[in-house]
């Protein structure tokens, strides 16, 4: 009996010795649940680096309107979001004043060309006079101090009517000016576009260089953005970037980049010229991504990414075949797939578009 015993141990404790060294797990350890699941693979590649920049959306060219004399506002036509064309009349101030001066300054060419009609009488009569005593003097019958008399007056007449001719010119450019002046007070669009600033109202005093409106011109659009110093050497006019407004993707050309930084933020203003969009408007805020040389990243598909409360999370498979839950750190969106900063290395197994599923301790087998 004693035999026995002792064989039935070394049987029992070989079993047990060669479960802890063997590559598959006991048999009484159980195995893992098998899920079937597609597998992508995480990938470290070169991809752009981007400069993101933020602006608002203007026109191209863009008009303030701004009184040249003045005067008290009588009436202001249009609001923001109009639509005007060439030579519409904006704004109107009052013009009583000029009006008054107008007809006082026709009163004055009136009276410059009474004037200038009675020297030329009188010129036309010396001359006449002075062509008969030239022929009484031919004939000697006039004395030379007669004839000098006559030559004076007429000589006299000329130079009087020269004088009415250039009264009546200045009074006829005092007329103009004064007309000039009364147009001030009608204010027009230079040019077809939208009204997108109207800064005064009727019954407001408007003074020289003050500004009353401001007109976008119609067509080309813009976005004016700031970007700092130390990236403006990576932009160069006539870049391509992307650009985002309002949630829709478009793409834009470099077309300006102002010389000058400005001295409190150390940024310059980048302008990037839009395609045509009736669905893009001056004002609207837009979002910039200029390209700025290339690095090393680490990129996953999106659609491995799986939401558990405030973090970010991927089924990694280990050696064995077995989903992992990890967090992520993520970085920039590549199109269809999204930088890794941390949580995944180059070349790991990923589930794919996991949904709901709790798919942590489970054996993945890969879907073809």
């Amino acid at each position: 009996m004693k035999i026995l015993y002792w064989a039935g141990s070394m049987a029992v404790a070989a079993v047990i010795m060669a479960g802890c060294h063997s590559n598959e797990p006991p048999a009484f350890a159980g195995a893992e649940q098998t899920v079937q699941a597609r597998v992508v693979e995480s990938k470290q590649q070169q991809v752009t680096q981007v400069l993101r920049s933020t602006g608002t959306v203007h026109a191209r060219e863009s008009a303030v309107i701004s009184a040249q004399v003045m005067g008290r506002i009588q009436q202001v036509l249009v609001r923001e979001g109009d639509s005007v064309r060439a030579g519409q009349t904006l704004v109107v101030l009052d013009d009583a004043t000029w009006h008054a001066q107008v007809e006082q300054a026709q009163a004055g060419v009136k009276a410059a060309q009474n004037a200038q009609a009675a020297a030329q009488s009188n010129a036309a009569l010396a001359n006449s006079t002075l062509d008969r005593y030239k022929q009484l003097e031919a004939q000697k019958s006039v004395s030379p101090q007669e004839m000098d008399e006559v030559s004076r007056r007429a000589e006299s007449a000329a130079a009087n009517l020269d004088a009415m001719r250039a009264q009546t010119d200045a009074a006829k450019a005092e007329e103009n000016a004064a007309r000039t002046t009364m147009n001030y007070a009608h204010l027009v669009a230079p040019s077809a576009g939208v009204i997108s600033a109207r800064m005064a109202d009727p019954g407001t005093m408007a003074t020289p260089g003050m500004p009353l409106l401001q007109v976008d011109q119609a067509g080309a659009l813009q976005l004016q953005a700031q970007v700092d110093e130390s990236s403006i050497a990576a932009i160069r006019k006539g870049m391509k970037v992307q650009v985002e407004i309002s949630g829709v993707a478009k793409s834009g050309t470099v077309g300006e980049i102002v010389p000058v930084a400005d001295a409190s933020s150390h940024s310059f203003m980048v302008k990037i010229d839009l395609p045509s969009s009736s669905q893009t408007r001056a004002g609207m805020y837009g979002t910039a991504e200029i390209p700025n040389g290339v690095r090393s990243a680490i990129l996953i598909p999106r659609t491995a990414l799986v939401q558990r409360g405030s973090l970010m999370c991927v089924y990694a498979i280990n050696g064995h075949g077995v989903a992992q839950m990890r967090s992520v750190t993520l970085g920039a969106l590549q199109g269809d797939f999204v930088e890794v900063l941390s949580g995944v290395s180059a070349g790991e197994k990923l589930v794919d578009a996991p949904s709901d599923r709790n798919l942590a301790g489970k054996r993945i087998e890969a879907q073809q």
